[in-house]
């Protein structure tokens, strides 16, 4: 089929589209029986069966892991010799973490400005809608054999999926694995993903005292706790906020797609007059360099804190790990970093608590090329290869279960997304663009394998 007749059966098919989101979005489907019923996940569940069977897949099943979230999985046989390929997504969302900052309603897809907005809208429900429409514009004429596997655990992190590959790897083998749940530079702009860091996690306590104390008595000679702890995670990073822990090389620069300073700015929502951190590139700071973050500090809040001095302080900190650089030995390192820094022999117990390896995609080969090709008919330029700060454990164990397979990370969500966070999108042209995309490369990559 012809760019143009696919273009036009997709923009034909994007109040479809609108109409899935819409019920995808509706569905509270967040993996936490403490926060919502289990049965907004098994109602998604069963909406994605429905789908999938009616866009021309079979044997559409949902599958129990080891977590307790279902897989879904299914296939459609393309033409005889043809590649199969894998398309990867997740129909479990955040939590909508505050209502009351969200302008539109969490669950109701509500369009604002030409965007549509709604927990999911993005991340990754949008990444279905794209592939629902991608496979019903090929509908009768699928180029190569397609399976699909969607993951119902992957905002928890609790390893559902990445338990069921390996034991299920006949199911889901693929020569190209499309990992949709990324997105573009920016709203037109044709991107690759090509890498993600990974992390190595702590959980470090100080203990000083046997119990609280009062701060006008013993203040001053009383070792703090809290005191310690601050002291100890201002040395993660210096007066520029360059991550400084000991031993760990944080000087790499990335190669890819240049970051810019204002366009990062705008991206993460920096106040004016703030700074953005780092001696580097914004590129090399978010793709290429190792950063430690506090994620949290277990101490009294403002509200109903008394004159006492704390006998105890406990913080967890997220440690990003580029490619190139191994998990486990940074945590090593930020564990000796956090143990040598304490100050007045403060006890210091540091809990290892997750570690992932960093990933790097496909940078070669058939699909590397169908895709790149596919996106510059439909964008119109040149692809633009760039990083992504989070982690995907998930990329790893498909390269270690499927290691002749080329993995691609593409999908809808750009910055402006605001994936996680309250008020979250998705760009309606990006849906339309990116499952033009796809479609455009089960055509290219069926081409480029068909045997001569």
């Amino acid at each position: 089929m012809s760019t143009e007749a696919l273009r036009d059966k997709i923009k034909a098919l994007m109040p479809r589209a609108q109409r899935d989101l819409a019920q995808m979005v509706a569905f509270r489907s967040v993996h936490d029986a403490a926060q919502f019923p289990p049965a907004e996940c098994a109602g998604m569940v069963e909406w994605l069966l429905t789908a999938f069977t009616d866009a021309g897949l079979q044997d559409v099943r949902g599958y129990d892991t080891p977590d307790g979230s279902v897989a879904v999985c299914g296939h459609a046989a393309g033409p005889p010799g043809a590649p199969t390929v894998l398309l990867y997504f997740h129909h479990d969302v955040q939590p909508p973490l505050d209502d009351a900052a969200w302008t539109t309603p969490v669950w109701e897809l509500t369009e604002v400005n030409g965007r549509w907005y709604g927990r999911g809208a993005a991340d990754c429900k949008g990444n279905i809608a794209m592939h629902l429409t991608a496979l019903r514009a090929l509908a009768g004429e699928l180029p190569v054999t397609i399976k699909i596997v969607g993951e119902g655990s992957e905002e928890q992190g609790t390893g559902g999926l990445e338990a069921f590959v390996p034991q299920n790897a006949e199911l889901l083998s693929a020569d190209a694995i499309l990992v949709c749940d990324a997105g573009n530079f920016a709203v037109g702009a044709p991107s690759l993903t090509t890498c993600l860091r990974g992390l190595a996690n702590v959980v470090v306590t100080v203990e000083t005292l046997s119990s609280p104390i009062h701060s006008g008595m013993f203040g001053g000679a009383a070792p703090d706790a809290l005191a310690a702890l601050i002291h100890m995670l201002a040395t993660l990073r210096d007066e520029r906020g360059n991550t400084t822990v000991r031993g760990l090389d944080a000087n790499q620069t990335w190669t890819g797609a240049e970051y810019t300073v204002a366009q990062f700015r705008t991206d993460a929502n920096v106040l004016d007059g703030v700074d953005v951190l780092g001696d580097g590139r914004v590129s090399d700071m978010v793709w290429a360099r190792p950063t430690a973050t506090v994620l949290g500090i277990d101490c009294p809040p403002v509200v109903g804190s008394s004159a006492a001095i704390q006998p105890r302080a406990r913080a967890r900190i997220n440690l990003r790990v580029p490619p190139g650089m191994d998990p486990r030995t940074a945590q090593d390192l930020l564990i000796e970093h956090l143990e040598a820094v304490a100050p007045w022999n403060v006890r210091v117990d540091v809990e290892r608590e997750a570690d992932g390896a960093p990933f790097t995609g496909s940078l070669d080969g058939p699909a590397y090329d169908a895709m790149s090709e596919a996106m510059k008919a439909v964008y119109d330029r040149d692809v633009i290869q760039q990083g992504q700060g989070g982690s995907i454990p998930l990329c790893n164990v498909f390269q270690d279960t499927f290691p002749d397979a080329e993995i691609l990370l593409i999908g809808v969500e750009e910055p402006l997304c605001l994936i996680h966070a309250p008020n979250e999108s998705v760009a309606p042209s990006e849906i339309q663009d990116m499952a033009l995309v796809e479609a455009l490369f089960l055509q290219n990559y069926a081409a480029r394998r068909r045997p001569s």
